[in-house]
């Protein structure tokens, strides 16, 4: 370990660059595995026979265990270290996610996804930390700028592909696609990522570890990052749960293939969240994330319309917008976040994760009860509370 400020992974350095190439493997094997059902939820529900609220379970309940088990994960990892720990826990996430694709049982899937989110909990919330611990100040923005690309990216190949190979073989090839893509993601990550040089292991303390959470969150601007990543992925994932509903039903009744292409946009999203780095040093932080919010309630009013030359460049400005505000907040946490860096992490993406099991399976019933009009009402008021958010900020 060492303390030099001039150890720290300065942009341009070949450390620098593979520190971020790994750390953009694991975003990718992390979203793969975690979203790559999220297109299948239509073809789950009819070969269970369960309903679309239902269905959305094999993706909520995997975000709820995530977030619920990243407190804990974010508390050992201070005394565990960073790469060992995420090494593992993406290498059972690959077999948990094999696992799935042999599931027969609509609660046998539901658990073994359960455990997978559980699995991928020792990964974000390191990851964090580990670019707020090993790269210098002015690299942060850039740096997890391309970790979340790295996220956009396995959010778009495993929605694309499970769609593609659902078509192939059904959802079991999907899921059994996407598990050995997100193992060979592991490989690189092992290869590419130096070992932490800034890590100083705490010991294990009750005390120690509730006292962090506390100072975070006494802490006003840490709240309203949390608050924030709550409603934004909230929204996100509630949008994106049901589109594949809705575009398979007239006037649209795309097949499930065309319905994975249309996550194409999530290559937006991998250009939006580096931009941010850069964006944010010129505008400042709370003028970009409140530009992101508007270009997602500007896809909100175009999804609205029936027409699909509207849905997708809605399904687009949403997802650079979501993108961009989410780049930027996770760069803010490693800049206000002082100490417990881990921690801080965990409560950002409990919060994150949180947002996308409840609004996303709350929207299941909304989309049921009163159809997609109204589910995009409710999603355009629920960023409009983040842009008040922003206000007080």
């Amino acid at each position: 370990m060492s303390s030099d400020p001039a150890s720290h992974w300065q942009r341009g350095s070949a450390g620098y660059r593979r520190a971020s190439l790994a750390l953009f493997c694991a975003g990718f094997a992390t979203f793969a595995l975690l979203y790559c059902v999220q297109p299948l939820l239509p073809l789950l529900a009819a070969h269970f026979a369960v309903s679309a609220a239902s269905s959305s379970l094999a993706l909520s309940l995997t975000t709820l265990s995530l977030a619920l088990t990243l407190l804990l994960a974010g508390a050992l990892a201070e005394s565990w270290g960073r790469k060992g720990v995420m090494a593992m826990a993406l290498a059972l996430a690959c077999v948990l996610g094999l696992a799935c694709s042999l599931a027969r049982q609509w609660e046998l899937l539901l658990w073994l996804r359960a455990l997978l989110g559980l699995a991928l909990s020792g990964v974000p919330a390191l990851a964090m930390a580990y670019v707020s611990e090993e790269f210098e100040p002015a690299a942060l923005p850039s740096a997890m700028g391309l970790y979340i690309a790295g996220t956009a990216l396995g959010g778009l190949l495993g929605r694309l592909l499970a769609g593609v190979l659902s078509d192939l073989g059904g959802w079991p090839l999907a899921l059994a696609g996407i598990a050995g893509l997100a193992a060979l993601a592991l490989l690189l990550f092992c290869w590419l990522l130096p070992a932490s040089r800034h890590f100083l292991a705490q010991p294990l303390s009750l005390r120690g570890l509730l006292g962090n959470f506390a100072m975070h969150l006494r802490q006003a601007s840490l709240r309203r990052l949390f608050l924030l990543a709550f409603l934004l992925m909230g929204c996100f994932v509630a949008l994106f749960n049901y589109v594949g509903f809705r575009l398979a039903m007239p006037p649209f009744a795309l097949s499930n293939s065309w319905i994975g292409l249309l996550f194409s946009v999530y290559l937006l999203g991998m250009l939006s969240a580096g931009w941010s780095g850069r964006l944010v040093l010129r505008w400042g932080a709370k003028p970009l994330v409140q530009a992101a919010i508007g270009l997602m309630l500007l896809g909100v009013a175009l999804c609205a319309l029936p027409w699909l030359v509207a849905v997708v460049p809605g399904l687009a400005l949403f997802t650079l917008g979501f993108f961009a505000a989410h780049a930027v907040a996770s760069g803010l946490l490693g800049q206000r976040a002082q100490q417990a860096k881990a921690q801080a992490s965990a409560l950002y993406l409990f919060s994150y994760y949180l947002g996308s099991s409840v609004l996303g399976y709350a929207a299941g019933h909304i989309w049921q009860q009163a159809g997609w009009l109204v589910l995009l009402a409710s999603l355009a008021l629920l960023l409009s509370l983040a842009l008040g958010l922003l206000r007080r900020a």
